[in-house]
């Protein structure tokens, strides 16, 4: 019988959300008799102890007989377990520096990492990840900065709610002025600003009459790559020569920035890809943004003056348009930025949820097969205490 632990989340801030549900384990018990699931005891989840023993899952704190350990977040280094193989968002893929120490130790420990956001289907489409429910979250959290700065609505904040269907029963008889807000993305994150401005009752318009015209009514464009990137030399788009040679390619967001009040930004980003826009563009007076919602969080990237973190305790700040340096929120010169980078937290229970499913459903069977699977295989970055085959790029960055 193979064991799998669900661990205790470590990092701080403290994270709530699980791989898998009480309801979940309780499937895998009934239906998986080759697997064992052991719940690491935890205060901070957003599915307590009792729920998980209610489930019949066994909850203790020593879980150091688990073969394979799920989480969510970076585990902290000296939480780690020699020789075991883990499953949970990493994020070294891009070399982030703040991570470098995390790979370090994982190969140190002779421990095998198989990353979630490595988990692709054959097209390179990511199979599992939490951005549904990111693009809910950030995309009321936009919608609540803009409502602040006005003073034209109110919304409240998500976590002061149980679940998405309450967050959704708020919405009913929101009256929202006449703005203009540009989303930009095509994966689940975008999905799920899109769910938000629908549910707002915002409507949508194509590109030309999002630049041509003003409404009477709430509007957003829904940009894609050929909306907002074109080729250095001929003017085209092609999606697979672009995320080959993204540094060939010119951003054409610049056209949209007179005409929204708020980006909702959705978009992957990595160093060879053009930003939307650049810091001094934010100093024109044609620059009409007020708020921007950096969902995909990427600090000094597609969105240049998202300069760091914000919080989900408090997760607006400003940028002062001349000095660029961080204000307050709401200010007459100032551009208001969200960027929380754990904002599915905010909707704990429905994203556990979600997660679990498509855990189960697409990972599990590759995960607990006796054959060598593509998947899983694509998805370790390190193998034993070893880099894997297609991050050898990582080389430098893994060595102490």
């Amino acid at each position: 019988m193979i064991k799998i632990g669900l661990i205790r989340e470590g990092k701080i801030p403290a994270d709530s959300r699980v791989a898998l549900t009480p309801a979940q384990c309780k499937w895998i018990r009934t239906y998986r008799p080759d697997l064992k699931v052991i719940v690491q005891q935890s205060e901070n989840r957003c599915f307590t102890d009792k729920e998980y023993l209610t489930a019949g899952v066994e909850v203790k704190e020593n879980i150091d007989e688990c073969d394979i350990m799920l989480g969510i977040k970076e585990v902290p280094v000296q939480m780690l377990i020699e020789n075991k193989k883990y499953l949970f968002f990493s994020h070294t893929k891009k070399l982030q520096p703040y991570n470098q120490k995390l790979l370090q130790a994982v190969i140190q420990k002779n421990i095998t990492l198989v990353d979630y956001e490595c988990l692709e289907h054959e097209d390179g489409t990511r199979i599992i990840g939490f951005g549904f429910f990111a693009g809910i979250v950030g995309a009321h959290n936009g919608m609540m900065a803009y409502g602040k700065r006005t003073g034209t609505f109110d919304l409240d904040r998500v976590n002061s709610g149980k679940n998405l269907q309450h967050l959704i029963h708020t919405y009913f008889g929101l009256k929202l002025p006449s703005i203009k807000i540009a989303v930009t993305g095509s994966g689940r994150v975008a999905h799920g600003v899109l769910e938000i401005m629908n549910l707002m009752g915002i409507h949508e318009v194509e590109p030309e009459d999002y630049l041509e015209k003003e409404f009477v009514y709430p509007v957003y464009v829904h940009l894609k790559g050929a909306n907002l990137y074109e080729h250095k030399v001929d003017k085209s788009y092609n999606r697979k020569d672009f995320h080959e040679n993204a540094e060939n390619y010119n951003s054409k967001f610049s056209q949209y920035i007179p005409h929204t009040d708020i980006l909702m930004n959705g978009i992957y980003w990595e160093q060879k890809i053009p930003r939307l826009f650049e810091l001094p563009h934010i100093q024109s007076e044609n620059f009409r943004i007020t708020t921007i919602a950096d969902i995909t969080d990427d600090m000094g990237g597609s969105v240049p003056c998202n300069i760091g973190d914000s919080t989900i305790a408090d997760p607006i700040y400003g940028v002062d348009k001349n000095s660029f340096l961080r204000t307050a929120p709401f200010l007459q010169n100032s551009v208001d930025v969200m960027a929380v980078g754990n904002l599915p937290n905010e909707l704990p229970r429905d994203a556990s949820r979600y997660f679990g499913e498509q855990l189960l459903k697409y990972v599990f069977t590759e995960l607990f097969s006796e054959e060598k699977s593509r998947l899983i295989d694509h998805a370790t970055i390190v193998k034993n205490g070893e880099l894997n085959e297609g991050y050898e790029y990582m080389k430098e960055y893994a060595t102490p």
